[in-house]
């Protein structure tokens, strides 16, 4: 008499297939398309990040070219013991998560209304976007004249008094820096949620209005949930660019009554006293806020979207 061998609870993995040629000739291909684009960036950006670094371990000061030499971590630890940047910290990242909040609210109102539009969907979109056309320090420029007091209209108008001085506080001053920056930079946010809007199947809603679903519930149970990919862009993007205000802030304040962010701070030590190696301490230290800020990002909101996703 035979007797079977019990079947393999836990039958083996079957090998991974080996890559055709075919295959390993495109991924040569797309390498070599590649790497004109990567040469040239490391040329643009790792240069002078490495660049940088050397400087900010170094006393560079073009005031006193004779001294100066090698400081290790010295300039580090001025600009982290200073009262200046932790000020400057908190100055960008309160203009950076008020502006940002209300972008994406008024972007994704905006967003909805570019793809709903049945008549004139061309025009509603470019006029949408005319904002985001105009340069930034043009932009700041605009809306600096329109809160002064000598040249403004802002003032004359209903519920503001006409004695109001918007640059004469630090939080008034940081109202209109938060009005010029949602103002420029709303448009682009619509359009990175545009972009998600488009790719959400329409018989999904039609389904759902079948189902009895209303308008709040269309929107946050087939809306929101498909269109987190395009959020976290358009998040990630704005963050980022939010994190190195400049522009309006330097035409409006020039960092007066408090108002100075990171990135004027740098500009201060580099421009203006020019310390190259304060000035590039401080440009680090920025660059490593950027890299955290994507990181958390990337890392943190990326893998809830992976998870919401189907069969994640």
């Amino acid at each position: 008499m035979t007797v079977n061998a019990p079947a393999n609870p836990n039958p083996p993995e079957a090998a991974p297939a080996k890559a055709s040629s075919r295959t390993r000739s495109e991924h040569k291909l797309a390498w070599m398309l590649c790497a004109p684009a990567v040469l040239a960036m490391l040329l643009v950006t790792a240069y002078p990040i490495a660049y940088a670094i050397i400087l900010s371990l170094q006393d560079v000061d073009l005031r006193f070219p004779d001294e100066g030499g090698f400081v290790g971590l010295s300039n580090y630890s001025a600009v982290l013991s200073s009262d200046l940047w932790w000020t400057d910290i908190f100055n960008t990242v309160f203009i950076m998560l008020i502006s940002v909040s209300i972008e994406l609210v008024l972007g994704m109102a905006i967003a909805l209304v570019m793809h709903r539009a049945i008549f004139g969907r061309g025009v509603v979109r470019t006029s949408v976007l005319i904002p985001y056309g105009i340069i930034t320090v043009v932009a700041a420029f605009a809306w600096q004249f329109a809160f002064s007091p000598e040249t403004g209209f802002v003032n004359n108008l209903p519920l503001i008094s006409d004695e109001m001085d918007w640059f004469g506080g630090r939080f008034s001053s940081f109202a209109v820096i938060i009005m010029a920056e949602v103002w420029k930079t709303t448009p682009f946010m619509a359009l990175l949620l545009l972009a998600g809007l488009v790719t959400i199947d329409s018989q999904l809603y039609e389904a759902a209005k079948v189902d009895g679903a209303s308008a709040w519930q269309r929107f946050t149970r087939i809306t929101l949930p498909l269109m987190k990919p395009a959020i976290l862009v358009a998040l990630l993007f704005r963050t980022l660019d939010a994190f190195r205000v400049f522009d309006t802030i330097f035409v409006m304040t020039r960092g007066a009554l408090d108002t100075e962010s990171v990135s004027i701070l740098g500009y201060n030590q580099l421009i203006s006293r020019l310390n190259l190696g304060l000035g590039s301490a401080v440009s680090v230290l920025i660059f490593l806020c950027v890299f955290l800020i994507a990181f958390v990002f990337v890392k943190g909101f990326g893998a809830k979207v992976e998870e919401g996703r189907p069969g994640g």
